[in-house]
């Protein structure tokens, strides 16, 4: 999968950023290329060999359909839940780690049902807000629209669920 300078893509489990050059480095004694991105909420910069896209996941941002069907998810999906936290939050941490959006919504969608019954654990809590942040980024970028306005759709959805959400501060 080849990128352009200039172009959006997702990072897994850190989110959207820009390609913001290409480059030869030489850094194991051979001659390599590189992505060098900037991640847009942090603005960390990230060094993505060319050889290792696949295994690090770096894809292209969500489309139009991909996005309506995580909506959908949202509003309707169901969730299932592991009962052991510790294996609950392995599985969690493999999708998050995955680089789908539609894993994250999971994720997200799950913690959000369990959240409502009980309290989640420090870990989870900060995987809840993670995905959540994770969501409305991309969302954002895909449809080109401020996150505030992607929160209210994701918040809508959600209700139509009958969750309630309690935004990340």
């Amino acid at each position: 999968m080849a990128f352009h300078i200039g172009e959006k893509v997702v990072y897994p489990n850190q989110g959207v950023g820009v390609v913001e050059q290409i480059s030869n480095r030489n850094l194991t004694g051979q001659s390599e290329m590189f992505y060098l991105l900037r991640l847009t909420t942090t603005s960390m910069k990230v060094m993505v060999p060319m050889s290792n896209v696949q295994n690090v996941g770096l894809r292209r941002v969500a489309k139009h359909s991909e996005i309506e069907t995580i909506l959908a998810f949202l509003e309707k999906g169901r969730c299932k839940n592991c009962r052991d936290w510790k294996d609950r939050y392995k599985e969690n941490l493999e999708k998050m780690r995955s680089g789908s959006l539609q894993d994250v919504a999971e994720v997200y969608k799950g913690l959000l049902v369990l959240s409502q019954d009980k309290s989640l654990s420090f870990r989870e809590k900060k995987m809840l807000d993670r995905a959540w942040q994770l969501l409305v980024d991309e969302i954002a970028v895909a449809r080109g629209q401020g996150r505030e306005t992607i929160e209210t759709s994701l918040v809508k959805a959600l209700s139509k669920s009958n969750l309630k959400v309690q935004l990340p501060s």
